[in-house]
């Protein structure tokens, strides 16, 4: 395991785990298990992901604002409190246009399942 796990349990308040940068994605990885991933992004208005796969289904929680996902083509405003689940191996991009926060969560499948 890795530093990160001083996070387990404990409450955690996740928009206060990440300050904005100006112009800027920052992230913060809460876990990182060989079953998957937990990290907060705060993404600065205008700024954003490119296009890119994942090969495991990701889900995003925003917890802050909004922010726009582009899933295989279809746009998905998400805002505070919703969740979107983008498929594996679907293309995808998030464009922030105004200041968001969200978590990302990967669970990774296992081999041949």
């Amino acid at each position: 395991m890795n530093a990160t796990n001083d996070l387990r349990n404990q409450v955690l308040k996740l928009s206060a785990l990440v300050d904005y940068g100006p112009g800027a994605v920052v992230s913060r990885t809460l876990l990182d298990h060989p079953a998957g991933t937990l990290t907060v992004f705060a993404f600065d208005e205008g700024q954003g992901l490119s296009e890119h796969t994942a090969p495991y289904d990701a889900t995003v929680e925003v917890v802050e604002g909004a922010g726009e996902f582009t899933v295989g083509g279809q746009v998905h405003t998400v805002r505070e409190g919703e969740l979107l689940i983008m498929p594996a191996g679907v293309p995808h991009s998030v464009r922030a246009r105004e200041r968001f926060k969200m978590l990302l969560i990967m669970i990774r499948s296992r081999p041949g399942g």
